[in-house]
């Protein structure tokens, strides 16, 4: 292993310093790191360069992916991670009126409907405990990047990763995709896709979430390197009800494993497929670029940025 820096010079390190070290050690990355602090990434490097100066100790191993943090890194992160969100809320609850206290703003938050309530809202809670506020809108990806884009929105959860520099984005988690059926139809289907493939299925209803049957699309062409052409017997725009449908019996679909987790375990739903490489589809959380965002929605950010990487 190299050498880490030699020792620095005395005193505390800056504040920003500390928060350039803390936004990179939440996302993984200086690119993301930058991202989220509305900076170059050679200014992150450099501020992290620095800080690495002050404090005499290496703080992150280049990988080819990102970077990880040292052990002596994680150790600071532990100590300076509470009194800088704290300070950052503080900051905030500051700001929100001046000369008497009251709530900061509201942290604006859309994304799938799906997602959001089953996933997200869920791991708010601390947050709200400490005075976060949050207005939550639903809605399809492109509509709300494009809302994103015009202001209504602070944060918003994408299923696809924004083009272009208009809007900046941090990789959030990964769902994976199944597909399933109730039990009747398992059973009559049996274990017949290994050896026959997408023909086993050849009659039995879909329920999807369109018309155009995006995600079983998907599968079709991940799993079975098929293209489906078929026509739903069942469409309803919202996952929750195609699991439902699916569970009562009305055909087969494809859902992601966090909402159909607890069915499966159940037996209300079962894979009728397990490949060994799933489809997976990456979830991205999406912010404007520009100035560092207000301490209320910096905090809704990291926490889910942090919550993603604590999953992975």
């Amino acid at each position: 292993m190299p050498a880490g820096p030699g020792p620095g010079p005395a005193g505390p390190p800056d504040l920003n310093l500390l928060r350039t070290f803390l936004a990179v050690y939440r996302a993984g990355a200086f690119t993301a790191g930058a991202r989220v602090l509305g900076l170059s990434q050679p200014t992150v490097t450099a501020q992290i360069r620095a800080l690495e100066g002050r404090l005499g100790r290496e703080l992150f191993e280049r990988l080819p992916r990102g970077v990880a943090p040292t052990p002596f890194a994680d150790d600071l992160a532990a100590r300076v991670m509470g009194p800088l969100d704290a300070l950052s809320a503080a900051a905030g609850a500051a700001a929100g009126a001046p000369g008497e206290e009251g709530p900061a703003e509201p942290v604006h938050l859309a994304g799938p409907a799906e997602y959001l309530s089953h996933a997200v809202l869920p791991t708010l809670a601390p947050l709200v405990e400490r005075g976060v506020r949050l207005r939550i809108a639903f809605g399809l990806t492109d509509g709300l990047l494009d809302e994103l884009r015009a202001g209504r929105h602070d944060l918003v959860v994408s299923t696809v990763r924004p083009r272009g520099r208009s809007l900046a984005w941090l990789p959030l988690d990964d769902e994976e995709f199944v597909l399933v059926a109730a039990p009747v139809w398992a059973e009559r289907i049996g274990g017949r896709i290994a050896e026959e493939g997408p023909a086993a299925l050849h009659g039995v209803p879909l329920v999807a979430y369109a018309e155009d049957l995006p995600i079983l699309r998907r599968y079709w062409r991940h799993v079975f390197g098929r293209r489906l052409t078929a026509v739903p017997a069942v469409t309803v725009p919202d996952l929750r009800a195609v699991r439902a449908a699916v569970a009562g019996g009305a055909g087969v679909s494809v859902l992601p494993r966090y909402l159909c987790a607890a069915w499966l375990a159940s037996g209300a739903l079962v894979p009728l497929h397990l490949p060994e490489d799933p489809p997976i589809n990456t979830g991205f959380l999406v912010q404007r670029p520009g100035p560092p965002a207000p301490p209320h929605v910096a905090l809704v950010r990291d926490h889910l940025v942090r919550r993603g990487r604590e999953a992975g």
